[in-house]
């Protein structure tokens, strides 16, 4: 199974930044000591700018780019700008190509990164720049155009703690993209998009509810999407012990999350990208140890 990664584009952060840039290199290592034998480590190219323009606007690109961004646009994506930044944050939309390239070969593959679902065509926010599912989809789709195919269809499971309102507003309209978003109905984003199907969740919902609901949602949203492809955002912030997540799902049941959604995509010989989404635990091995089994997990099914 192929595992993109691009934690050693790194990029500065102020001391106490929120942010917790070092699960990704933690996850990497962990990776491939525990599973690199059966897993074929990549490094993504990075995005290139005609790739981004398929999503976004040129001239947020422009100032991305440029570092012209203003006070008020850096504050709303909540990291600061810097050379290294832009590269790193291409680097993850170029992961995520690559995961979902992979999976359309071989079944199954993941990014290391990517889930960066806050980030709108014109706009980033909640420590997202461009929008890497939309970006993948958009590029695979042009791709299979060129090559005189029909196209090809995505459902993105985002089963994040927070809402993909970034990716429902860049694919609304779209027939061809279908949006599922699980999250917390309190939690930001503040003011919600309209996804495909939008289930939302009360503060503390437990494993229970959180597996009734999504197995129930994956009923109704992968028979009406009809696709090609599945992107999988694997949020590790819907686990109790997150300190943005507001939810009270166990290490145990965010891994049967993950069994499910395997499960389901394999009855209907649907290749399936992974990539890792939030998680900001108390304890940032907490994040590691659920963004860890979910490659496990990932990787149990690729074989099967």
């Amino acid at each position: 199974m192929k595992v993109y990664y691009c934690d050693h584009f790194t990029y500065p952060l102020p001391p106490g930044h929120r942010f917790p840039v070092a699960k990704y290199t933690l996850l990497r290592e962990r990776v491939a000591r525990e599973l690199g034998e059966r897993c074929e480590m990549v490094v993504p190219e990075a995005a290139t700018e005609e790739q981004l323009r398929l999503v976004h606007d040129p001239c947020y690109l422009e100032k991305v780019f440029c570092g012209t961004l203003s006070i008020k646009e850096v504050r709303r994506i909540g990291l600061p700008w810097s050379p290294e930044l832009v590269e790193r944050c291409r680097r993850s939309v170029g992961s995520t190509l690559g995961a979902c390239r992979a999976a359309l070969e071989d079944g199954l593959a993941v990014s290391l990164t990517g889930g960066t679902h806050h980030a709108f065509a014109d706009r980033g926010e909640g420590f997202c720049v461009f929008n890497d599912c939309a970006v993948a989809a958009r590029v695979l789709q042009g791709e299979a155009r060129a090559l005189g195919s029909r196209g090809l269809r995505f459902v993105i499971v985002d089963c994040d703690a927070h809402q993909g309102n970034g990716t429902a507003a860049i694919m609304a309209g779209d027939p061809t993209v279908y949006t599922f978003s699980m999250h917390g109905a309190k939690n930001f984003p503040f003011h919600k998009e309209q996804s495909d199907l939008d289930v939302e969740l009360p503060d503390g919902a437990d494993d229970a509810m959180y597996l009734d609901l999504l197995d129930a949602a994956l009923d109704r949203v992968l028979p009406a999407a009809r696709a090609d492809l599945a992107i999988y955002l694997a949020g590790a912030d819907a686990f109790a012990g997150d300190s943005l997540g507001r939810l009270g799902v166990t290490k145990a049941g965010l891994s049967a999350r993950d069994r499910l959604v395997f499960e389901r995509c394999r009855e209907r010989g649907l290749p399936v990208a992974v990539v890792m989404g939030g998680g900001y635990a108390r304890r940032l091995e907490d994040t590691v140890d659920i963004q860890f089994a979910t490659v496990a997990t990932a990787l149990s099914y690729s074989v099967l």
